[in-house]
């Protein structure tokens, strides 16, 4: 496999800006395993295979469990998730499938009972970047494998 083009060489200051943000969710308080799980279940959703390397093995490397990672697609059909955990996949694929889903104000409430209004835009904000980093490998091809998670 080899990638349609580098996006980080052809315009680095996009990058800067995709990396601003993501260093805004990285420092936002949220939990990162469950920001892992956000970006890992987008992922899946958008089909992309770089960033589900990166982020499995993020995850792992975190101390998520390889069970939580297997079931992850089917979250709702397992005890394995907390409830904050639950609201925020239900707003990472609400907010990933806009074309197919109403962001409807039960749906709304049913995830702010969870997270804090600055909460809220932090979750939004973690799932745009993912969403954006998803468009980018999908859109250019990423190759996925070669990543490996930062020592902790």
């Amino acid at each position: 496999m080899e990638p349609r083009l580098n996006y980080g060489e052809a315009a680095p200051d996009a990058m800067n800006a995709m990396s601003a943000l993501e260093g805004y969710v990285r420092e936002s308080g949220l939990e990162r395993s469950l920001l892992e799980l956000v970006k890992i279940r987008s992922s899946q959703i958008n089909g992309c295979a770089y960033c589900l390397d990166m982020h499995t093995k993020d995850a792992r490397a975190n101390g998520e469990t390889e069970q939580r990672i297997y079931t992850l697609s089917a979250w709702r059909e397992t005890p394995f998730f907390s409830e904050r955990e639950r609201a925020a996949l239900l707003w990472a694929e609400t907010l990933t499938q806009l074309s197919q889903n109403e962001v409807s104000d039960e749906v709304f409430e049913a995830v702010h009972a969870h997270f804090s209004d600055k909460e809220m835009v932090n979750l939004t904000m973690a799932i745009i970047a993912i969403n954006g980093w998803n468009r980018l490998s999908v859109g250019f091809a990423a190759v996925p494998g070669t990543y490996q998670p930062a020592k902790h």
